[in-house]
């Protein structure tokens, strides 16, 4: 199984849970044994690839700005690179430079993903019932790409992922194991860090530095 065999069926979820006007957000970046699979909740449609007339690359969030401020500080994320994303307007990021930003992605061995990929319309809240019907199908991307740690963000996808209750306040920098198919990951909690989590970016970015540098630079 590839990760483009798991499009069909997230393409089937988005006709029953995300909006009818929009195609899903699939994921981006290094699919083999990535450092850092990094999860987030959902897509809005403020990323321009879910647009039905879009035929490049459906990877989270292209065409914003503020996530890629985390990924920067967290030097995950070239000066020059970011430079440019602060000078695009949405439109004016074009085929190319979105596989020039998730070349760089995939370059610095990290895979940005969602729990869910139904696209909706603005950042509304998604149910547990609905985020969870992904849930197998993210297990099986775990599988396919195989990371050597995971970060999710959120109580809501933490919680749901690791089947138990999260606070991420009371989780920081401790990882809990997850285990899918035979194979074990340590699975890290962090602050959503954008949209109403926009507060709480400094903690998340100070949070991945110390997963980094505790998970990642020590194997160097």
């Amino acid at each position: 199984m590839t990760l483009d065999d798991l499009k069909t069926e997230y393409d089937k979820l988005q006709i029953k849970y995300g909006a009818k006007e929009l195609d899903s957000i699939y994921n981006g970046g290094c699919d083999k044994n990535p450092d850092i699979c990094f999860v987030f909740m959902n897509p809005t449609g403020r990323n321009i690839a879910s647009d039905k007339a879009w035929t490049g690359r459906k990877s989270p969030w292209l065409g914003t700005k503020n996530i890629w401020k985390l990924f920067y500080q967290v030097h995950l994320l070239s000066d020059a690179t970011y430079h440019q994303i602060l000078s695009k307007k949405p439109k004016d990021w074009d085929y190319d430079f979105c596989d020039y930003v998730y070349n760089e992605v995939y370059n610095n061995h990290i895979f940005i993903t969602n729990l869910g990929k139904c696209t909706q319309v603005d950042a509304r809240a998604l149910t547990d019932d609905v985020l969870s019907k992904y849930l197998d199908l993210l297990f099986k991307e775990i599988d396919i790409i195989q990371p050597k740690i995971i970060i999710t963000f959120g109580n809501q996808v933490s919680s749901i992922i690791l089947n138990k209750k999260i606070a991420v306040s009371e989780n920081r920098k401790k990882s809990h194991d997850l285990t899918i198919y035979n194979r074990t990951y340590k699975v890290y909690p962090v602050y959503y860090p954008v949209g109403n989590g926009i507060f709480n970016m400094d903690k998340s970015i100070e949070d991945i530095q110390w997963i980094i540098k505790n998970e990642i630079e020590k194997e160097v």
